[in-house]
């Protein structure tokens, strides 16, 4: 049993045969238009963000499965705070996310990051942030870090 998978990122809901799923699938054999659809219907919930998408075809039978990864981080942020993309440059300020919004993006991507606790993997999140021109709790991403290596939100976890 051949399997060959093709591995994609596609804005949620809006799959299409255009590139680069159609190119990669055309020659599997396969319903391009129905792993669209079920691509489409799986990842509705992500509409506007950029998901990782694997697809994998039985190369005898045609049969394929879909699996649907979560979005990158920053696409995460950029849903949570509803900017359209981060700063040019890392100290311009574009937004302000809640330690809240944090929690939630590292509840979903809970499998994906490297973190061995809650608060490394909040230290990832809080990077992107950092990277992005986005504050936590009102503060520079260094600054939210510092306090939390001294302990200030170690009841919030």
């Amino acid at each position: 049993m051949a399997e060959k998978s093709v591995e994609v990122l596609v804005e949620g809901g809006k799959a299409t045969a255009a590139p680069p799923l159609g190119p990669a699938l055309g020659p599997l054999g396969v319903n391009i238009g129905q792993v669209v659809a079920e691509i489409n219907k799986k990842t509705a919930g992500f509409k506007g963000m950029q998901v990782p998408v694997k697809v994998v075809v039985d190369e005898k039978t045609k049969e394929f499965s879909i699996s649907v990864g979560t979005p990158p981080s920053s696409e995460l942020i950029k849903k949570e705070v509803g900017i359209a993309k981060g700063a040019a440059n890392p100290k311009e300020k574009v937004a302000d996310i809640s330690l809240e919004g944090i929690k939630k993006i590292v509840e979903m991507k809970q499998d994906s990051l490297l973190g061995k606790d809650m608060k490394a993997k909040v230290k990832e999140i809080v990077g992107t942030c950092r990277s992005m021109g986005v504050y936590v709790e009102g503060k520079i991403g260094d600054d939210f870090i510092k306090e939390l290596n001294e302990g200030k939100y170690d009841d919030k976890f």
